[in-house]
């Protein structure tokens, strides 16, 4: 990365300045104190290095240390100057063409990091109870783990993707009552469910149980009763018929998990109460007012907490630290989970019981999430307050999938999201996921033009294609640097952003963010957008079109990679 060779400049030519006494009273210099930032101004460089924190050690002025470290810098190829305690920096022909370089070499893989030290990762997210469709929250947490997996794997890690379903609750046992009125409805029963809003918790009075109870009927047609089915027999339908629901809704999403894990399985397994009693055995669990704490104070928490209830069930916590010992027995380095903003007092208990059990509380990660607000219009309707559109699917129909994933990661996951539906459905500039769309699409569309011919449509003739489809493989094939230093000039600001998607990959997949990936696209977007209005690549230069063609094509191969690999939005090649 420029940035990596500017700093290794600097942190050389102080080692060479500290040697030849030209740094004062400075005698040492650890690597990595300074930091490479963007000048304010342009005019000044591409980069900029502020030495005036050396100040301290080498008793001298910050200018003067500035002039002195320039003075030790053997670089021929690029610019260096002074402004203060900043020394700037200019990329040369050299650097910038080889970037581009790189970038035909490469290909999709552009930007992926060698020699990293890698994880082998459980991603978890969503979770969500299989007792209706996903709301717009859930949708929220779909397309940023989706981004997030895709992200991880490209930078190298090893990334599996799980749902942990809640399924053994009396959610349930809710959905089986639910579904039982729906079917008594469709059979002429005079049966509704209860007006009274405290009994009304106890049911799904949604009705997305009626065609669940339609399609029960078609395939059990000797039922004539609501009554006749057993109970369970209608909690597994109902259960089974969500879960298929969710599943197809996510694949058509293009959110895909490695595996679905059921609670109730768990359960099953023996899991939860090996955990239990290994607690026990170690005396991290007490015994108040009839019920048994887990003593997660020792480890962090603010409080004890209740594992078994009086009476003798197990609290939502006591699966959850089982589920979380089965992740780290399955041999993962790091969990990561994706929560909403509401669980943020789980995170500490949740740790406690890993380190209680004998592992590393630091191997979990749990990401944050704030909701999303609906925006219609202008104005914002909160969520449940729309029947037509409160769920992922309604979303998603309405404005389409590349823009439902977009929007989604837009954000970052600590920031409520305003998702504007009018907007996120036109076909202007405001809208940020057409906006990239159409700079992929645009690079497309010179490409073809290039070797296209031309009407000429006052006579009707053709002219010959700009270029032959041959001498366009041929440029792709076997780009050389000294190909596109014809535009370097004008297309400077283009190439650094083109750069700027290294960096990019690393610090988005260690600080597990996800939307400065949207953010880049849509200023990689805005820049090509600007060259192509400020310089007409089709031109009877045909020296400097096809330095100009070579940077079309890095921007395509970019912009590709990052919306197809890792956003998961589609890259069109005409809109």
């Amino acid at each position: 990365m420029i940035k990596d060779y500017f700093i290794a400049k600097i942190e050389d030519a102080i080692i060479k300045a500290i040697n030849s006494d030209k740094l004062g009273a400075m005698k040492e210099y650890t690597k990595g104190t300074l930091a490479v930032e963007k000048p304010k101004n342009p005019a000044f460089g591409d980069f900029a290095v502020n030495v005036s924190s050396l100040a301290r050690m080498a008793r001298i002025a910050p200018p003067m240390i500035a002039g002195a470290i320039v003075e030790n810098i053997t670089d021929s190829e690029n610019e260096y100057s002074t402004v203060g305690g900043f020394i700037n920096f200019k990329a040369g022909e050299k650097l910038l063409s080889s970037l581009v370089k790189e970038i035909f070499e490469k290909k999709d893989l552009f930007g992926k990091p060698e020699n990293v030290q890698t994880e082998k990762i459980l991603l978890e997210y969503i979770s969500a109870n299989p007792t209706g469709p996903f709301h717009i929250g859930h949708g929220r947490w779909a397309a940023m783990g989706s981004v997030l997996a895709n992200l991880l794997k490209f930078y190298g890690h090893e990334v599996y993707q799980e749902f942990y379903i809640n399924d053994a609750g009396s959610q349930i046992q809710k959905l089986g009552n639910s579904l039982r009125i729906r079917i008594g409805q469709e059979l002429g029963e005079n049966i509704d469910f209860p007006e009274d809003e405290i009994e009304r918790k106890n049911f799904y009075p949604g009705d997305y149980l009626i065609p669940v109870a339609k399609k029960f009927l078609s395939e059990n047609p000797e039922v004539k009763s609501s009554q006749t089915p057993e109970l369970q027999e209608l909690c597994d339908y109902a259960k089974e018929e969500m879960e298929r629901l969710q599943r197809a809704l996510l694949e058509g999403f293009r959110v895909h998990f490695d595996k679905f894990y059921s609670e109730l399985d768990l359960h099953k397994s023996g899991k939860v109460e090996k955990c239990v009693q290994k607690l026990r055995d170690s005396g991290k669990i007490y015994e108040k007012d009839g019920a048994e704490w887990f003593k997660s104070s020792d480890y962090g928490d603010d409080q004890d907490r209740v594992i078994k209830k009086a009476d003798g069930s197990n609290t939502y916590l006591t699966a959850d630290i089982a589920y979380h010992i089965d992740k780290l027995e399955r041999g993962f380095d790091r969990l990561i989970n994706i929560w909403g903003a509401d669980h943020h007092g789980y995170v500490a208990r949740v740790k406690a019981s890993i380190e209680a059990l004998g592992y590393d509380p630091e191997k979990l990660e749990v990401l944050l999430g704030q909701l999303v607000n609906l925006v219609i219009n202008g104005n914002e309707v909160r969520m449940g307050k729309r029947k037509n559109m409160v769920t992922l699917d309604d979303l998603i129909e309405e404005v389409g999938v590349d823009a439902t994933r977009f929007w989604m990661s837009m954000r970052n996951i600590d920031t409520t999201l305003d998702f504007d539906i009018e907007l996120a459905k036109t076909n202007t500039d405001e809208n940020p996921v057409f906006y990239v769309q159409y700079a992929h699409a645009r690079a497309c569309s010179i490409l073809r033009n290039v070797v296209s011919e031309k009407l000429d449509t006052q006579t009707g003739e053709k002219a010959p294609a700009p270029m032959s489809q041959e001498e366009l493989n041929e440029l792709i094939q076997n780009f050389t640097e000294d190909l596109v230093v014809p535009t370097l000039d004008s297309a400077k600001r283009l190439i650094l952003k083109l750069e700027e998607y290294k960096s990019l990959i690393k610090t988005s997949a260690q600080t597990r963010q996800v939307y400065t990936i949207c953010r880049y696209v849509q200023e990689l977007a805005s820049e090509f957008h600007s060259f192509y209005n400020a310089n007409r690549v089709i031109c009877d230069d045909k020296t400097l079109m096809k330095s100009r063609i070579a940077l079309v094509y890095a921007v395509k191969t970019v912009l590709h990679s990052a919306m197809e690999n890792i956003l998961g939005v589609t890259a069109p090649e005409r809109m």
